[in-house]
């Protein structure tokens, strides 16, 4: 249910601490290739794989869609707060209104449903621990959406999640477009290796217009109504994490992806100087500080009006030998010692969903449940969050540690609310 631009160019958190979270998610960086496109679209099987779709918002209609033509899927039944999406939703995809669960424990009865054997999460960001924690236990695997969580404890229930599926011998995917991309891969492959010298100092930004604007509405007469939130859930900071998490994970998990390590404090601030309805905020800028003394900028924006050139969502990577250049949808390469000419990409929101796609049914079908896409994804949110708490407080250095040992948690107030 997060929509990005198209760019044209431990058991609790306190128990956590940076060095130990770190050796967790770099042990399974590189192996992360195993996620490319050139993927098959699934071992060949008599059977396809029984689906359920937990929300039919924007995304997850859209993304019901890529499961259906993949071939390897039976999509059987759907869930939603909301009785007009999984109306929708099954209405297009053939779906019974039997097999169409509502309200907010919606999710728990269709993972009661006879022979379901997968979930995809793509419900908004707040409810994803609780859905995929679920979903584990009741026995599914697990597609889920980025981002994973919206606060540190939300992101500790996803790693344990993960654990626990492999445990299980479940698959758990989390899908992020650029981690599936050949030419992402490759060009972060040759800077570990060593292409760019020794790394100095790089540049994150993920520069759009408002995504959430057809949402408005809902927040214009009954701004404080938890029905009207959740139906404009990307402009309420609990229930999407703000735009730092929600959108902006993007740029932060390829800068994450190129560091293979967590920061050690982000410093910065974020603000509201446009946005009418909602509130999350529609800019950030922010410095993480690296080990080594390498430091990231970050800066957003969501202002209407700007457009989404001429940054978009980049990456820069400045070493001692070169420099690394990535553009979601646009170009990715290494200019330098050691040039790169890697490719384009501009159907990278689409081709990367599909390709994620195809991996979780190949991972299922030979039961390859390493997970390995859930730490990576699970410090890439946990860096956003990271940004997000020091922007709120301008000016004030949070460490890594800090950010973990205070564990705090967000809350949506459910009074009222359809059960």
């Amino acid at each position: 249910m997060n929509t990005p631009i198209r760019s044209t160019a431990s058991e609790s958190a306190s128990g956590l601490n940076r060095r130990q979270f770190l050796a967790s998610a770099g042990a399974t960086a590189l192996s992360l290739s195993v996620l490319q496109p050139a993927m098959a679209a699934g071992a060949a099987s008599p059977d396809k794989i029984k689906l359920g779709l937990i929300g039919c918002g924007g995304r997850g209609s859209w993304i019901a869609n890529l499961f259906q033509k993949q071939g390897g899927y039976d999509l059987v039944a759907v869930a939603d707060y909301f009785p007009d999406r999984t109306a929708a939703v099954g209405q297009k995809l053939g779906i019974p209104e039997s097999r169409q669960y509502t309200g907010l424990s919606g999710y728990r009865r269709l993972l009661e449903q006879p022979g379901l054997e997968a979930v995809a999460i793509e419900s908004p960001p707040y409810f994803h621990p609780e859905q995929a924690a679920m979903a584990v236990a009741a026995g599914k695997h697990v597609y889920v959406a980025k981002p994973v969580a919206v606060d540190v404890p939300g992101c500790q229930t996803i790693a344990q999640s993960g654990e626990r599926a492999r445990d299980r011998k479940l698959c758990f995917l989390v899908d992020f477009q650029t981690r599936a991309d050949s030419f992402y891969i490759e060009a972060i492959r040759r800077l570990h290796q060593g292409d760019l010298g020794q790394l100095v100092f790089g540049e994150a930004i993920y520069h759009a217009e408002c995504p959430f604007r057809s949402k408005y509405k809902y927040l214009e007469t009954d701004p404080a109504n938890p029905e009207n939130r959740l139906r404009a859930w990307g402009l309420d900071r609990v229930l999407s994490g703000d735009i730092i998490v929600e959108q902006n994970i993007h740029t932060l998990d390829v800068m994450s992806w190129i560091m293979d390590q967590a920061p050690e404090y982000a410093v910065g601030t974020g603000g509201r100087k446009v946005r009418k309805f909602g509130d999350c905020c529609d800019y950030f800028a922010l410095l993480f500080q690296y080990p080594n003394q390498v430091g990231i900028t970050f800066s957003s924006r969501q202002i209407v009006g700007h457009g989404t050139q001429p940054d978009g969502i980049r990456n820069r990577m400045f070493g001692s030998q070169g420099v690394l250049e990535t553009a979601y949808g646009g170009q990715v390469m290494i200019r330098g010692e050691k040039f790169f000419d890697g490719g384009r990409s501009p159907g990278i929101y689409q081709e990367g969903a599909v390709a994620n796609i195809a991996a979780f049914h190949r991972s299922i079908r030979e039961g390859d449940c390493q997970n390995l896409t859930v730490a990576p994804s699970v410090r890439s949110n946990l860096v956003s969050i990271l940004g997000r708490t020091a922007a709120y407080q301008p000016g004030q250095v949070v460490t890594w540690d800090d950010l973990l040992r205070r564990n705090e948690k967000l809350e949506f107030d459910v009074r009222g609310m359809k059960g």
